[in-house]
């Protein structure tokens, strides 16, 4: 279903860029899973965002006005398609992106600086699993390549018995302004101080693991537990799992991707599965009771008398466990009607014998191909 990308926003159509952005801060901390618990609110921070991204650009926000949601995912007049954000990951690098300069503590009441610790970057990965592992929940060991603190120098960056001074000439501040006089009256332009990179602290003595990073790469072994009723579209946020920050700041998330591989027998629909199953005339015509496969074993199937072709039956709570909540979907089984390819003579005679008294099929109902009647009924007169 579309979406109106100014009521997500709560702007009208004509909104400047100062309105939309200040409308997006807003929200963005309203609904960022960190401050607000309701299980929708990640989903909102998502959409909010989304909407963020294409208002601000004039391009973008141009063929949203013309063409809506759908013009904006096919792109056209120099913009590439725009697809959203198929994690909260790629939402969150965007609002850090605009408000996280200060580091992220500064957006929830924290003190910021530029010689303040940073957060870590947030890494990502990805796992594959078998159905039947999705049906019961899986455990895997992940080997992760990290950056962690370095131990030679406790994450300063300097070298043991060395100290990182606050820089003279920003005082920490990790920029400088500069102060122009013209006709048109005063100017300040702001950048980063040449003299400590922009970092606030001078180092004299480079750590010789890390080089004043204070991290260093690792190899971790994470273990994770991969819930009950999970697809290919979740994934799993393992919090300050990620790389550590700068010279002992934070660490990032871990985002786990979860691939379901696709199964031989079962195709999933949401929370149910579906299960094509082969059956005789005799079967279809006559009814039987059978075994059928499940996901996690086998269930006594009724398939009643006269069952037409591509019918669907239900075993209820025989499908994939609901993710993070009670009870579990359906198997839905798909009958097909098996046809012979060679015949014994027994089999060709009984055949005979039921082609010459069986009915024709019945003519067509509304929404039904009649084409397809046709052939049949002249397949059982000709």
């Amino acid at each position: 279903m579309s979406r109106d990308y100014y009521e997500l926003l709560g702007v009208s159509r004509d909104a400047g860029a100062d309105e939309l952005k200040k409308a997006y801060r807003r929200l963005a901390m309203q609904y960022h899973p960190d401050r607000n618990s309701a299980p929708d609110a990640e989903q909102r921070f998502k959409e909010v965002t989304e909407a963020w991204e294409v208002l601000r650009d004039p391009g973008k926000r141009e063929l949203y006005d013309r063409y809506g949601e759908a013009g904006v995912r096919r792109g056209g007049g120099g913009e590439a398609p725009f697809t959203g954000f198929g994690n909260f990951s790629d939402a969150f690098d965007v609002f850090m992106r605009e408000f996280g300069g200060g580091g992220f503590g500064d957006l929830f009441g924290g003190a910021g600086g530029a010689n303040q610790p940073h957060r870590g970057s947030t890494l990502k990965v990805s796992v594959s699993i078998m159905l039947e592992e999705a049906a019961e929940g899986a455990k895997r060991s992940l080997r992760v390549s990290v950056l962690e603190e370095c131990g030679r120098c406790g994450a300063t960056g300097a070298e043991p018995g060395t100290t990182a001074e606050t820089c003279d000439t920003c005082r920490g501040a990790g920029e400088v302004r500069m102060v122009q006089r013209s006709m048109l009256g005063q100017f300040v332009s702001v950048r980063p101080c040449g003299d400590c990179d922009g970092e606030g602290i001078r180092i004299a003595a480079a750590c010789g693991d890390c080089g004043r990073t204070g991290r260093v790469r690792a190899v971790r072994s994470i273990d994770i537990e991969i819930p009950a009723g999970i697809s290919s579209d979740d994934y799993l946020k393992l919090r300050g799992r990620g790389n550590a920050g700068p010279r002992g700041g934070p660490p990032g998330d871990l985002i786990v991707h979860v691939e379901v591989e696709p199964h031989e027998r079962f195709e999933r629909r949401g929370d149910d599965l579906l299960l094509d199953l082969p059956v005789t005339f005799a079967q279809a015509a006559l009814g039987v009771e059978m075994e059928v496969p499940t996901i996690l074993g086998q269930a006594r199937l009724t398939v009643p008398p006269g069952i037409q072709a591509g019918q669907v039956l239900r075993l209820r709570g025989q499908g994939m466990p609901r993710l993070r909540a009670e009870g579990r979907g359906d198997q839905l089984v798909r009958v097909h009607a098996w046809t012979p390819s060679r015949l014994s003579r027994r089999q060709r005679e009984i055949l005979e014998s039921l082609r010459e008294v069986e009915d024709a099929p019945p003519e067509p109902r509304r929404g039904e191909d009649p084409s397809f009647w046709e052939r049949v009924k002249a397949a059982f007169t000709a």
